[in-house]
C-alpha cells in the first residue's frame, strides 16, 4: 500500500487513509517543533493554574480515540508526571455527559484536557459546557487538530484557557484517526512529562527511526494480514491496555465490523474474554519494557500458543535479553528501550496498518469503510440534553 501510487491507491479508496498513516514519523517531529514554540506559553499558563490552585486535578477526554490518547497516557503521567502539583486521569467524554455528577468534582480546582481532531464532536462540546456550570475553579487546555472547531474557538482570548493545535497534516480526512491519535498524545506527553527536553528530542527521532521501519516492513505485515481470520485480538498492559483498545478500534472501523476485534490487558484475559479465541483468530500482545510487567505479556503469550487453538500469536515490542517470547515477533531494531507510553507510538502504527490491509482485504474501502453510512466521520445523531 505504502508504494503504490496515489492514483492506484484511488482506485481501492485507500489513499487519503494510507498517506496518512504513512506521514506520522515526520508529524511527529513537527509536533516537537510546535511544543519549542509554545513551551514558554504552556509553562506560564500551567504556573499561573497553580499559582492560583495549587495542586489540581487534570482529566483528559475525549470520545472514541481521542479517549483512548487519555488512557494510554495517564498510567504514566501518574508516575512520571509532577504529582505535586497535578492528579492525573482519564474520563471519556460520553461517560461525563451522560453522568457529570459522577466524575466532575465542584470543590476541586480542575485542568480540562480535551483531545480532539475536529472539535466539533456534540459530547467534547457538551462536556466543556457541563463543566463550566459544576466546577467552580475550571482550567482548559485544548489539544486539538482544527483551528476552526468550537473547542479552539472557544477559548480564543480567554485567560482560564489555552489552545495547542496540531500539525495541519494531522487533521485527518480520512474516516478512522490516526495522525492525529499519535500527535495528539505526542502533545500531551511533551507537556505533562517531567523528562527533560533534550531526552524527550532523542526519543522523538528514535520513534520516527521507528515508525518509519513500520512502513519499510509492509510486506511482513502483510503476510500476517494473508492469514485466515475473522476475529482479532490485542493485548497491553499498563499504557499498551489504552493503546490495545486504539487498535481494536481501528480494525472495526477499517473492515466496517466484518472482523471482530477485542482487547484486553495481558491478566485480564483469562477471565473469560479468553473464549473469544478460536482457530480464525489472531492475537497481538504490545509487549512492556518494564521488566515486571512484560513477565505477564509473556506468560499469556506463551499459554495462548501453548493452547494451539489460534494460528498465530505475536509480541510487537522491543528486544528485551532474557526477556524475550519464543515464538513469533515484530520487532524492532533500536536497542534502547523505550518507556511504554512512547513506544506506543510505533506500536499504533503497526495495529493501523494492520487494520489498513485488513480492510482491502475484506473488499472494503478504508477512506469510507461505513458502507451504510450510519457510523461518520465526525459523529452525528448525538442529543444533548439540558442538565
Amino acid at each position: 500500500m505504502f508504494t503504490k501510487t496515489d492514483a492506484e491507491l484511488e482506485k481501492i479508496g485507500a489513499k487519503i487513509t494510507t498517506r496518512e498513516i504513512q506521514q506520522q514519523p515526520e508529524l511527529w517531529q513537527q509536533t516537537w517543533s510546535i511544543y519549542q514554540d509554545n513551551k514558554a506559553k504552556i509553562e506560564e499558563f500551567l504556573a499561573k493554574v497553580n499559582s492560583e490552585c495549587g495542586k489540581v486535578r487534570v482529566i483528559f477526554t475525549g470520545a472514541g480515540t481521542s479517549a483512548y490518547v487519555g488512557n494510554t497516557i495517564m498510567p504514566y503521567l501518574q508516575k512520571h508526571g509532577d504529582r505535586s502539583k497535578y492528579d492525573f486521569t482519564a474520563i471519556d467524554t460520553t461517560k461525563i455527559v451522560s453522568t457529570p455528577e459522577d466524575y466532575l468534582e465542584p470543590e476541586t480546582p480542575t485542568i480540562l484536557v480535551s483531545f480532539a481532531r475536529s472539535g466539533n464532536s456534540p459530547e467534547s462540546v457538551a462536556t466543556v459546557e457541563l463543566a463550566k456550570k459544576l466546577v467552580k475553579n475550571l482550567y482548559q487546555i485544548a489539544i486539538t487538530c482544527a483551528p476552526e472547531g468550537h473547542l479552539a474557538q472557544d477559548l480564543q482570548g480567554d485567560a482560564t484557557g489555552l489552545v495547542l493545535l496540531m500539525p495541519e497534516k494531522s487533521l485527518d480526512q480520512g474516516f478512522a484517526m490516526t495522525g492525529s491519535f499519535s500527535c495528539m498524545t505526542l502533545a500531551a506527553l511533551l507537556v505533562f512529562d517531567t523528562l527533560g527536553d533534550q531526552e524527550k528530542e532523542q526519543i522523538i527521532k528514535q520513534i520516527a527511526t521507528m515508525g518509519k521501519s513500520v512502513i519499510a516492513r509492509e510486506d511482513e505485515i502483510a503476510a500476517l494480514v494473508k492469514t485466515d481470520f475473522d476475529r482479532i485480538t490485542y493485548i497491553g498492559s499498563g499504557c499498551l491496555g489504552g493503546l490495545a483498545e486504539e487498535t481494536r478500534l481501528k480494525i472495526l472501523e477499517l473492515t466496517a465490523g466484518e472482523v471482530a476485534a477485542l482487547f484486553d490487558t495481558s491478566m485480564g484475559l483469562r477471565h473469560g474474554p479468553k473464549s473469544f479465541l478460536d482457530k480464525k483468530t489472531i492475537v497481538f500482545d504490545f509487549v512492556s519494557n518494564n521488566s515486571y510487567t512484560r513477565q505477564y505479556d509473556l506468560d499469556i503469550l506463551n499459554e495462548i500458543r501453548d493452547d494451539q487453538i489460534v494460528p498465530l500469536v505475536m509480541a510487537v515490542g522491543q528486544e528485551k535479553a532474557g526477556q524475550d517470547f519464543a515464538g513469533q515477533t515484530f520487532t524492532f531494531a533500536e536497542k534502547k528501550l523505550l518507556p511504554d507510553v512512547y513506544l506506543a507510538l510505533p506500536d499504533v502504527m503497526f495495529g493501523q496498518t494492520i487494520a489498513l490491509l485488513t480492510s482491502i482485504k475484506v473488499n472494503n474501502k478504508p477512506d469510507t469503510p461505513s458502507p451504510t453510512g450510519t457510523v461518520n466521520r465526525v459523529v452525528k445523531g448525538v442529543t444533548i440534553h439540558k442538565f
